[in-house]
């Protein structure tokens, strides 16, 4: 009791830094126009070099300035000189950003050097052709998901607690006796005046902390997940820090994410913590090191630069863009500078992703602009990844930004990426996968998929093909934008290869009726081991008319012939417009329902294979004219060799421990 109120004086203490602190914002600075830069001007630079954090400045001296005519951009040439830019090698990449002024007056952005000439001479992007990157149309960052204003909803949590707290310790005070509350007032003073620390707080206080800490810890996660639910002159941005990929995974992403030709060198992660650490109240002034960031989390990747200026909340950067691609959607980071390398030609400054602060929503020729305490839309993935041969098993979490044109292929990396941390080696191995998005492409709101995978080679790269078929028909819907919640991935790796080949399959019975059920005795034989034999039924459909009934026993990964197949294996034009006309939706689903590797699918086959060359010439011609005369009596309309795609192939499925490399046939005799 004698305790509640020394609390209540503590929190209405720090409720007060909250209402009267705010956090420090930055105006933008003079500008000098590029009218009035000439040659011969002196100037001084400004930015991050070490651990420090320290921003350091080095002389620049004005050049002249170079415009190439309508639409071209323009740029400022200068060049440095002295001790300590000499100790550094000269400009270095992740320099880029960094503020020239002239006097009080911003110039505008260290854009980069002239690759392979001299370090010392630069180029400079006019803060002029800068600042309407802040005035540029932000469509990137909607979507269809109910979002939370995350700051405004923390800050009512601790007032409406303080609130509850205050209350309770009202009452509190009230029960206490006349000499209990002379004690607390006494205590109260000397808290006040300082004469009372933490050091002699008794251990209900210590208590009491730990209580109001541990309610903040889990405010503070809570608001995570809610978060994560919710050509120039001067050179390009020519390093992609990354974090969490290894060799191999460095490799899947330098061969299947092109970024012109840039390298992934594996730096510049949050530490190896798997949650995404936020910060509400960030400010970033010019000279300060700054990161943007497509993935971010377990796996991260992005680059780093330096700010140029600040508005309040508006922030500029870079000097030239991170992958000109318009209005954009990632994620801002603070950054922390490590050091620099120097290099004959292309020397670089170091720095780790730090916290997320922001959303960089441009990424322009003149450089990069976001707006920090706001954040970009994103998609939370999680992969659990388990290698039965090494006994190894680990869990992983990324967000990545949501960008259409490169969210497939991400996700397809990070997936890969996760299982070559947990597996040494993914050549000769086998893998079971499931992954589970929400979005609402599909009806449901759930898409999952299972399937089995071998390979001699890498079974990691093979495995993340369906992963990255469903994540690009979602993103590329053309109905409407795809909201997608999160994306889920569970993989299991096995050391050796698991296939079997079909051998045989007898029925027990060779003539049958419409509605009969057929049991096959199919034998398999695995690889390296003993025959099998299993016991697969199979209906026959109720429709089949009398006759003979050809059978295809395959894997489920083999895709049965059909009309159109035939007619492109005879050289002949593919009418598509059935493909043209599926729903986003609709094609989700085909690939939710295509057969596993490891499924043993009965269904009824082709025509058999023709016996000689004369018969297949026979067919070929045949679908050919079918195909001149549909075209003649119905121009106008679309035309389609298939069945009626809403009635479903009548076929059994069993499923095998195996991944069925092969497809047999067998043949029955209908009666009516």
């Amino acid at each position: 009791m004698r305790h509640s109120l020394k609390r209540l004086v503590a929190a209405s203490l720090f409720a007060l830094t909250i209402n009267f602190y705010t956090p420090e914002t930055h105006a933008m600075p003079p500008i000098l126009p590029y009218s009035e830069v000439t040659a011969g001007m002196q100037g001084t630079a400004y930015t991050v070099l070490d651990t420090s954090g320290e921003i350091r400045t080095f002389p620049i001296e004005i050049l002249g300035v170079m415009e190439g005519g309508k639409g071209s951009q323009r740029m400022i040439m200068a060049r440095t000189s002295g001790e300590f830019i000499e100790h550094v090698g000269g400009v270095l990449q992740g320099m880029s950003g960094s503020p020239i002024y002239v006097g009080d007056r911003l110039v505008g952005a260290l854009a980069a050097g002239l690759k392979d000439l001299s370090p010392y001479t630069f180029f400079i992007t006019p803060i002029e052709d800068m600042t309407p990157l802040w005035s540029m149309p932000d469509v990137k960052n909607q979507t269809n998901i109910a979002t939370v204003d995350l700051v405004k909803e923390i800050e009512e949590r601790k007032k409406a607690e303080e609130k509850r707290r205050l209350r309770e310790r009202e009452k509190a005070f009230e029960k206490m006796s006349r000499e209990e509350r002379e004690a607390e007032w006494r205590d109260m003073i000397a808290v006040l005046k300082g004469e009372k620390t933490e050091d002699t707080a008794t251990n209900s206080d210590r208590s009491a902390a730990a209580e109001e800490s541990s309610a903040a810890a889990h405010t503070d996660s809570a608001s995570e997940d809610t978060e994560a639910k919710s050509g120039n002159a001067a050179e390009e941005k020519a390093y992609f820090f990354t974090q969490g990929f290894n060799a191999a995974g460095l490799r899947y992403l330098q061969n299947n994410l092109p970024m012109n030709g840039a390298s992934f060198l594996p730096l510049g992660g949050f530490g190896a913590s798997s949650k995404l650490h936020t910060r509400y109240d960030a400010t970033l002034t010019g000279g300060q090191p700054v990161g943007v960031a497509l993935v971010y989390g377990d796996f991260s990747i992005g680059a780093t630069g330096t700010v140029t200026a600040v508005d309040g909340k508006k922030i500029l950067a870079f000097g030239h863009s991170f992958m000109h691609k318009g209005n954009v959607n990632y994620f801002m980071t603070d950054a922390d500078v490590i050091g620099t390398i120097a290099g004959q030609s292309n020397g670089v400054k170091i720095a780790n992703i730090g916290s997320v602060i922001g959303r960089v929503n441009q990424d322009r020729e003149t450089g990069i602009a976001g707006v920090l305490g706001t954040f970009p839309t994103s998609v939370p993935m999680q992969i659990h990844v388990k290698d039965n041969a090494l006994g190894t098993e680990e869990t992983f979490g990324a967000q990545i930004a949501y960008d259409e044109d490169f969210l497939p292929i991400l996700s397809g990396s990070v997936a890969y990426a996760a299982m070559s941390r947990v597996s040494d080696a993914l050549g000769s191995s086998t893998a079971r996968i499931r992954f589970a998005i929400r979005t609402n492409a599909y009806e449901g709101g759930l898409f999952e998929r299972r399937n089995m995978y071998y390979s001699p080679a890498d079974v990691g790269q093979v495995a993340v093909t369906e992963l990255l078929q469903a994540m690009n028909l979602i993103v590329t819907n053309a109905e409407q934008e795809s909201d997608l919640i999160d994306v889920n991935v569970d993989v299991e790796l096995n050391g050796e290869r698991q296939t079997a080949l079909l051998v045989s399959a007898t029925p027990d019975k060779m003539t049958v009726k419409p509605g009969d059920t057929v049991t096959f005795q199919t034998k398999i034989r695995p690889y390296r081991r003993e025959e099998e034999t299993l016991s697969i039924p199979y209906k026959v459909p109720k429709t089949q008319p009398a006759g003979t009934l050809n059978l295809d026993i395959r894997g489920g990964g083999f895709v049965p012939v059909n009309p159109l197949m035939l007619l492109a294996q005879a050289g002949l034009a593919v009418p598509d417009d059935e493909e043209k006309f599926k729903s986003t939706g609709d094609r989700l689903r085909e690939l939710a329902e295509q057969g596993q590797n490891n499924e043993i699918i009965i269904a009824p086959g082709a025509a058999p294979a023709p016996t000689s060359e004369k018969e297949m010439k026979k067919r070929m011609k045949a679908a050919a004219k079918a195909s001149a005369r549909a075209a003649k009596e119905e121009p106008e309309k679309r035309v389609t060799l298939l069945a009626d795609p809403k009635k479903r192939e009548e076929k059994e499925k069993f499923f095998a421990p195996y991944v069925i490399e092969n497809v047999i046939h067998a043949t029955l005799k209908v009666e009516e």
